[in-house]
């Protein structure tokens, strides 16, 4: 008795790395829409709320052009604009090419724990990056005003 001819699913390897291409996907869309309509251009995005509210740099204050200025390969304004941001990003790509090496290879996916300890690091670093932006000596970590 022959069974009927079912749809064959795709290869493994594209099940795999389904998830790391769609959170690739995921982040290059926003990422093309901020590198086509400059945040550097007034009328285009909101005014930080807590810029605003304060007159203090958030520390994702200047976060758009840095994406924008990174899309443009303008590595220099992109530190100037969010040195945080320009880290989070190089981190956030190595665990991305981590993890989809994995997915291409088969290997288990990398284990990300981040412990209290090393929470505390970041918030200490993200809190210390707000400060200075915000005092003299660091006003070339602050974003221009638009």
């Amino acid at each position: 008795m022959n069974a009927a001819p079912t749809a064959s699913a795709p290869p493994p390897v594209l099940r795999r790395m389904g998830p790391p291409l769609a959170a690739l996907a995921a982040a290059a869309v926003p990422a093309v829409y901020v590198s086509v309509v400059d945040p550097n251009a007034p009328g285009h995005y909101p005014t930080c709320p807590f810029l605003a509210a304060t007159g203090w740099w958030c520390p994702g204050c200047g976060g758009l052009r840095c994406v924008h200025a990174l899309a443009h390969g303008d590595l220099t304004t992109a530190l100037h604009d969010n040195a945080v941001a320009v880290l989070l990003f190089a981190v956030l790509a190595l665990v991305w090419l981590r993890w989809a090496w994995a997915a291409l290879t088969g290997g288990p996916a990398p284990r990300m724990s981040v412990g209290a300890r090393r929470w505390a690091l970041i918030g200490l670093l993200v809190l210390v990056f707000t400060v200075v932006r915000n005092l003299p000596v660091g006003a070339g970590l602050a974003p221009p005003l638009v």
